[in-house]
């Protein structure tokens, strides 16, 4: 477990990959809707 572990979030940051531990995006942006609003 740590940044040779392909598996851990570590190690996908050491390896820069993507996967179940570390999505591609982390946080969902909140959209905000104009159309509404005016």
């Amino acid at each position: 477990m740590g940044r040779g572990d392909k598996k851990s979030k570590k190690g996908k940051i050491f390896k820069g990959s993507f996967g179940k531990s570390r999505p591609a995006k982390a946080t969902k942006a909140v959209k905000t809707d104009d159309k509404k609003k005016a």
